[in-house]
């Protein structure tokens, strides 16, 4: 469990500052409106962290007799949302004997937000158990040393002033930010690696080149159904029809086809015989030798299937994505014509164009992880396929191709990349995730999170990073926690002036 530090609430001093101006405006006289108010006893806030829950608290000075609203926010850690349903349990124990408070509150106010409000009958020291029962969390939160005192003079009185140093981002805010994440920085080591240009290429075996089997004309009403860049094909799939022309190949093809035909009607004549003992089995050997002459034939000359008007069939050789489709519908086309490029995308290579004075700190065995241009979503690599031996003499770096899985296509053939190359150093200290890094104007820098609703930016000295975690060398210490996702939203909160608006039930 860790517990930041406790700090007075200052969002009271807030509000009236923001009611002196309003006054300001309508032409009152702020400093006499401050004036009449006078300063309350102060209150506290604290936040904590469990394995599995957040606890934001806040709460007015705790005075015998009086029923004091608390304001519990409760965050689950697994997906960063407010405890929606589920019961809370206060137990106020106090230091120096005698029967505890116990307060129980079945259902939060709002998502996320309890607001118990327990009546202490004297004062002294209490250490408070937080119990929650909820189908999304259920945990023990320690919280030790509430004062609870006596009178109202004898609380100690808020200071107001101004608000504290940082960026106001409520848990309101937080809760409703999709993706929001934040995480705590902890010793650990990472891969020494370093950034290289990469492009994404189809892998071996995954790209074929359809073109024409023989010369002849691509007809219209064969075309109705072809496949349009961007489609999925499937292995066999006929894409397109040809109708073989007269001389040439093209009369070859249809001859070759005939000869294949009575070859198939010998044989399977041969066989039947055979079985009757009509023939030796020396014919049925004679027939199938004819056969496969045939078959070889056809293939010679280019040929495939034909369909029953005498057209050639066609057909996908793999199943991928159509990356082309060149041709004219109705056009002669020479054997050996492009008409389709397919590519099939679920996987995938990338190559790293990696510095010749580099290449030497490659380790074979270890993955590398890359973002393609536009992206800022980190992917991983599966394994090395190969490490370039030659330098190219005008970029003087050396390829290092990897594989990677890409079965939802995300990833396009031909895309540009940013590779942390791996190599086999290790890095040891204070590790982040890489998500938590925002940079400006060349510099680095974090979100601490200071308090469940206030955050600090951190400009951080980098090590090494795996793409996926990152070493932080100065300006973060161990156990600070660091906004991980959605940190862009709270750098936009800390460009704005506005008092954020509060949700809060108190």
């Amino acid at each position: 469990m860790t517990r930041l530090p406790t700090r007075t609430s200052h969002r009271a001093s807030a509000l009236l500052l923001a009611g002196a101006t309003l006054l300001s405006a309508c032409g009152g006289d702020p400093g006499a409106a401050a004036g009449t108010e006078e300063p309350g006893p102060a209150g506290g806030a604290i936040t904590i962290f469990t394995d599995s829950t957040e606890l934001f608290m806040e709460h007015p000075a705790l005075i015998v007799g009086e029923a004091e609203k608390f304001a519990v926010h409760l965050t689950d850690l697994t997906d960063f949302a407010p405890l929606r349903s589920g019961r809370v349990t206060l137990r106020f124990v106090p230091r120096d004997g005698g029967a505890a408070l116990t307060v129980v509150q079945e259902t939060p106010r709002a998502p996320g937000i309890y607001g118990p409000a327990p009546r202490f009958e004297r004062a002294g020291i209490y250490d408070l158990t937080i119990l929650v029962r909820s189908p999304q969390a259920r945990d023990s939160i320690s919280v030790r040393g509430l004062v609870v005192y006596g009178t109202v003079a004898e609380a100690p009185v808020d200071s107001g002033g101004a608000e504290p140093a940082g960026v106001a981002f409520l848990k309101e805010q937080q809760w409703k930010t999709d993706g929001f994440r934040t995480a705590f920085a902890t010793a650990g080591s990472v891969a020494d690696a370093f950034e290289a240009p990469g492009d994404v290429v189809a892998a071996d075996g995954r790209l074929a080149a359809v073109v024409a089997p023989t010369a002849g004309l691509l007809e219209v009403p064969g075309l109705a159904d072809a496949p349009v860049v961007g489609a999925r094909v499937a292995k066999g799939r006929v894409l397109a029809r040809l109708r073989p022309a007269l001389g040439d190949a093209g009369a070859a093809y249809p001859e070759a086809r005939a000869r294949l035909r009575e070859a198939e009607e010998e044989y399977a004549r041969a066989k039947r015989l055979f079985a009757a003992e009509a023939v030796a089995e020396r014919r049925v050997r004679e027939a199938e030798i004819r056969l496969t002459a045939a078959r070889e034939a056809l293939t010679g000359t280019g040929g495939g299937v034909l369909d029953a008007d005498g057209r050639v069939e066609i057909v996908a050789p793999i199943s991928g994505v159509v990356s082309s489709r060149t041709f004219t519908p109705g056009a002669r086309v020479e054997a050996g014509t492009p008409l389709f490029t397919i590519v099939d995308t679920e996987v995938a290579w990338l190559t790293a164009h990696v510095p010749a004075a580099l290449a030497a700190r490659v380790d074979r065995a270890s993955p590398a992880t890359f973002q393609v241009e536009g992206s800022s979503t980190t992917r991983h690599t599966a394994r090395v396929v190969s490490v370039g031996s030659v330098i190219d003499p005008i970029s003087r770096t050396v390829p290092v191709t990897y594989e990677f899985a890409n079965r939802d296509g995300a990833v396009r053939i031909g895309a540009v990349a940013r590779v942390a190359v791996a190599t086999a150093s290790q890095l040891t200290g204070l590790i982040v995730p890489a998500a938590a890094i925002l940079e400006e104007d060349g510099r680095p820098f974090v979100f601490v999170q200071v308090s469940g609703e206030r955050f600090e930016r951190r400009e951080v000295t980098l090590g090494g990073t795996d793409g996926v975690r990152t070493l932080v060398q100065s300006g973060l210490a161990a156990g600070e926690r660091v906004v991980t996702g959605a940190a862009y939203q709270v750098k936009l909160a800390s460009l704005s002036t506005a008092v954020p608006a509060h949700g809060h039930e108190h």
